[in-house]
């Protein structure tokens, strides 16, 4: 029976290379990330899951559209973009994990130098270490332009001071990817990008947070007091970080839309079979128009969230600006992943507010896309302001 969560085919909007691809990564997550989803989600006790992480570099699977000559398998962006729904969808929780820990590779593969690709890209894409982006400070989340974290320039190094927070992956990352004011008074045009080894003096990792869900991804605190790191450790050019941001942020949100995506689809799938299972006055739920309503709506969501998902990713990969479609892709799918988990949660009834179903699991785990890389607020933002009225 063909089901429309299986290969997404049905209008010829992926590929056969593209569908081989969805079939391979889909088995993986099933096998390797489904059974352990809860094991790695227990209250208090945060570990990143270094099987999932390790059997996927394995595959090829954690950077895909990474160049061959860098250890990748060459894929296309869109490749990325089913990896992350994959994923997500088997566990939001352990999807997001494991593909966090790649986060920061993209700025370097884009404006990093050749020796920065082999000796912090490569180890990434063969799984042998591990990376993160730290942007976010306690008073500067959104509003980038107002993080107070320096770079001064003393001969051959930068001097950094400051501190950091929501900084995903960080508790077991190798090396991190710092924003920070090299010219303080200069607003946007004075951020550059560090990449800053974990075991930097001055650099020190601080207390991990506790959230409400992705809790295989250990997010911290950081303070920075007095962390040399070598000028060439510079990504790009010396204040020019915040607009290699902006072009990180169009890729990483269209890859943020793919985790919601992968969530709202899991979420769908856990709820259909149950409704077809669970019995009410004599017959299955799904004899109930208003349930199938339900179903029928979630369905809807999915497939247009996955539409607008892909078309932003094939806008990518054309080298076409993609900062509208990626703020729509986000905004619209961050925003029906919550939607369909709760409904799904709706659907299981009471036992969809125990731990004995996985659907408590996926909405606590999906609910941060619609804050992360940007609220939904500053995606309505970014979308309002790149309105063109005569495109209407």
């Amino acid at each position: 029976m063909f089901h429309w969560w299986d290969i997404g085919a049905m209008s010829g909007i992926l590929s056969a290379e593209h569908e081989a691809v969805r079939k391979a990564v889909r088995e993986f997550a099933e096998s390797e990330i489904a059974p352990v989803a809860r094991e790695y989600d227990e209250p208090g006790v945060v570990q990143f899951p270094w099987d999932v992480f390790e059997g996927a570099a394995e595959l090829d699977l954690l950077c895909p559209h990474i160049p061959e000559k860098y250890g990748g398998s060459g894929m296309d962006f869109l490749s990325m973009v089913i990896v992350h729904e994959e994923f997500n969808r088997a566990d939001p929780g352990i999807g997001t994990a494991v593909l966090s820990a790649k986060f920061g590779t993209e700025m370097i593969l884009d404006y990093g130098e050749e020796w920065q690709k082999e000796e912090f890209v490569r180890p990434v894409v063969a799984g042998e270490a591990t990376c993160g982006t730290s942007i976010s400070e306690p008073d500067a989340g959104s509003d980038v332009a107002r993080i107070r974290t320096t770079a001064e320039r003393d001969g051959e190094e930068y001097v950094l001071n400051g501190s950091k927070t929501w900084a995903s992956t960080s508790p077991v990352a190798d090396f991190m990817v710092v924003m920070a004011k090299t010219t303080p008074d200069a607003g946007h045009g004075g951020i550059s990008a560090f990449i800053v080894p974990n075991d930097t003096e001055g650099f020190t990792i601080g207390r991990e947070i506790p959230k409400m869900g992705l809790r295989a991804s250990p997010t911290a605190e950081i303070s920075i007091t007095d962390a040399r790191v070598p000028a060439e450790n510079v990504v790009g050019e010396v204040d020019r970080g915040f607009y290699q941001l902006m072009e990180f942020f169009n890729e990483n949100r269209i890859l943020v839309a793919a985790n919601a995506l992968g969530a709202a689809a899991g979420a769908y799938r856990h709820a259909y079979k149950y409704a077809q299972e669970r019995e009410a006055f004599g017959q299955a739920i799904t004899e109930f128009q208003g349930l199938q309503w339900m179903l029928a709506d979630m369905a809807t969501k999915v497939e247009t969230a996955r539409s607008t998902t892909y078309r932003a990713a094939r806008q990518h990969m054309a080298g076409e600006d993609p900062r509208q479609l990626a703020s729509i892709a986000k905004f619209y799918t961050s925003e029906i992943c919550e939607e369909v988990c709760s409904d799904a949660m709706q659907i299981h009834g009471g036992y969809g507010y125990t731990r004995d179903f996985p659907v408590e699991k996926f909405y606590r785990d999906a609910r941060v896309q619609k804050i992360v890389e940007g609220t939904s607020q500053i995606q309505q933002n970014v979308i309002y302001d790149s309105i063109d009225p005569n495109s209407l």
